[in-house]
């Protein structure tokens, strides 16, 4: 595992910006996986910078998200289509019909997974995969104990990810106790996997990611199998660790 160290947010997210606006623009990752939550904010910011200032032409790029809500339409402001357009789409020229993200409104789920899945397979899979982590070690929503072999699938969200994610609903509103997300196995698929990582309450998740024992126990452990995957964070997500001593 490449680790890029940085001093706080601000340059974590400029140098995300800059990892995934080199895959772009070098035409080595036409499939981009994207990410939400607030770590990702100011990456979106410095990328969508970059692709205006650069002209980038996008009308070949998909992006393929890593989950939705169960529950919340598309047009929800808390949903997940609503993050990433007031977050990037908004301003970048990439077709609507290259933005993909699984529905949190479908009738029959278990067939809207398997949708999500041809569809991922039908792109020729994920080129460059951007992740977040945790505070418990979980990547996209797939909790302690999710199966390393999981598929796009409807997952529970334990009672520390809800009340992470509290913070982006209004007082009084029920946040989502489900979601559709990508699964281990799938986003282990993905050629390249870059991750960002900011703050205090990330670093014994990173922590254990590094250098603790691969179980389904920490999701975010599987990634010391995966041959190709950038980490990069701040210095309070590294601070329980010895960067030296790993790399």
């Amino acid at each position: 595992m490449n680790i890029i160290q940085v001093q706080d947010y601000e340059e974590m997210s400029e140098q995300g910006a800059e990892f995934l606006f080199q895959e772009i623009t070098s035409g080595r990752s036409k499939v981009i996986g994207l990410a939400t939550g607030g770590t990702p904010v100011g990456l979106y910011k410095h990328l969508i910078d970059k692709l205006k200032t650069n002209e980038v032409l996008l009308a070949d790029v998909h992006t393929v998200n890593l989950d939705e809500y169960i529950g919340l339409s598309d047009d929800h402001p808390n949903s997940y289509h609503q993050y990433m357009f007031q977050n990037l789409f908004q301003f970048i020229d990439i077709p609507s019909a290259n933005r993909h993200l699984p529905s949190g409104t479908a009738t029959d789920f278990s067939e809207e997974c398997r949708r999500y899945e041809r569809l991922i397979q039908q792109l020729g899979g994920v080129d460059t995969q951007l992740l977040g982590i945790g505070a418990n070690g979980h990547i996209a929503f797939n909790e302690p104990g999710s199966p390393f072999d999981g598929r796009t699938r409807v997952v529970d969200l334990a009672a520390e990810t809800i009340e992470a994610n509290s913070r982006y609903f209004a007082e009084g509103e029920t946040v989502p106790s489900q979601a559709v997300t990508m699964g281990i196995g799938t986003i282990m698929e993905s050629r390249r996997i870059v991750m960002i990582a900011s703050g205090k309450e990330k670093a014994a998740a990173v922590k254990e990611m590094l250098t603790g024992e691969v179980t389904e126990n920490c999701p975010a452990t599987v990634l010391q199998k995966h041959g190709d995957v950038t980490l990069i964070a701040d210095a309070e997500a590294l601070s329980e660790i010895d960067v030296k001593n790993i790399q």
